[in-house]
């Protein structure tokens, strides 16, 4: 029972829920930035190799097994267009995660330099209300 208690006070303390979102989120951009790259970057990319399609780039290392004019068995290759496609989809997630990050980092920094305004200590207050008083009593 303890356990389920401390599970729940965790939960409630909102790590669990932050955490959701940022992984709900952070599906939502990984699916945005891989459409942006096979939308978007890799088609002119492609043009300016020559037409590459880097998704088709392989190399293959066993043929398929044929029979009667269809693949029984696809041979094995090494995909390295698609790893190609994901280190760019990686970098492009690495900058714009960067460069999130970076612009919060600098308005935290602004929001710490802006001079906050001290609160009074009980004393400041205690001797204002002095001040404040004695300067009635000059008025009278």
């Amino acid at each position: 029972m303890r356990t389920v208690s401390e599970f729940k006070q965790f939960a409630v303390k909102g790590n669990v829920i932050d955490l959701a979102v940022a992984v709900v989120i952070g599906a939502a951009f990984g699916s945005i930035v891989t459409s942006l790259v096979n939308d978007i970057l890799m088609p002119p990319i492609g043009v300016a190799t020559g037409g590459v399609d880097f998704t088709d780039l392989k190399i293959q290392l066993t043929d398929p097994i044929i029979e009667n004019g269809k693949v029984v068995k696809a041979g094995a290759s090494l995909n390295y267009g698609n790893f190609i496609q994901t280190v760019v989809n990686f970098l492009i997630i690495g900058i714009s995660i960067f460069a999130l990050v970076k612009s919060i980092n600098s308005l935290k920094r602004k929001e710490e330099a802006a001079p906050a305004t001290p609160t009074p200590t009980k004393e400041e207050l205690l001797l204002t209300e002095i001040r404040d008083l004695l300067r009635e009593r000059k008025q009278l």
